[in-house]
């Protein structure tokens, strides 16, 4: 009897997800604590600052109250900006370094924000329990595979007219390959880079597009804002 190929039958859905997980390079909470273990490195993220469209979102959209959560908040800049406009919110992120990082800084400016140390895809919360649902730079790098995994569960906990807002990369900040080749090459290239084409194609199965536009460069540090990326705000659809 051979224990490996018994080990590997696929028998569900999981399985199968699983599977398609250990083609790909593995970045698990080992890989993102070194990453944020050093704070003097010359990340751009590595600021103390709101992304700019955030900001931008807050004035032209948002109540004056209500409750979010941010995913992959990384060391808390713009879950602190939304604790600052009245918000209930909650900081996500997989990485323990990093939600350190953000409980410090929180520290230092007396915000209220929560923050949790987990996936987001292991967090079991109410079904529609947030006003407003942010994520500055996890979608390029969730593996296609688990994408629909990913925006299904965004869909369920946003209230009814909900707001998901969005950060990532496009074709001048991200790897150029299709979902067919990640495969190929067993390789997400550091993060997928994404056309507007393809993006409007996968975000409106789930939801409406309110503002879809390239991201603001920034060159001071009160906001944070790279052309690298396409900024996106969206509502949740009735489905």
């Amino acid at each position: 009897m051979n224990d490996k190929l018994d080990q590997e039958v696929i028998l569900n859905q999981e399985d199968l997800l699983n599977m398609l997980d250990s083609l790909l390079e593995k970045w698990d909470e080992e890989w993102w604590n070194e990453f944020y273990s050093d704070k003097g490195k010359p990340i751009p993220f590595f600021v103390n600052a709101p992304d700019e469209n955030l900001v931008t979102y807050f004035d032209k959209y948002f109540d004056d109250i209500g409750r979010a959560l941010d995913v992959g908040c990384g060391n808390g800049r713009n879950s602190r900006f939304i604790a600052s406009r009245g918000y209930d919110v909650e900081g996500l992120d997989f990485s323990k370094k990093s939600i350190e990082w953000a409980k410090e800084e929180s520290k230092k400016t007396g915000d209220i924000a929560l923050y949790v140390n987990d996936s987001f895809f292991n967090i079991n919360r109410e079904l529609s329990s947030y006003d407003l649902i942010y994520d500055s730079g996890c979608l390029h790098h969730i593996k296609p595979h688990r994408r629909s995994q990913y925006l299904e569960k965004v869909h369920r906990l946003l209230k009814p007219g909900g707001y998901f807002g969005l950060v990532c990369f496009n074709l001048k900040g991200g790897a150029n390959l299709s979902d067919h080749d990640v495969y190929k090459k067993s390789s997400m290239a550091g993060g997928l880079g994404y056309s507007d084409i393809k993006l409007k194609k996968i975000l409106g199965t789930y939801f409406e597009i309110v503002e879809f536009r390239e991201m603001r460069e920034c060159a001071d540090n009160a906001l944070y804002g790279k052309d690298i990326c396409w900024s996106i705000l969206m509502r949740r659809l009735a489905k």
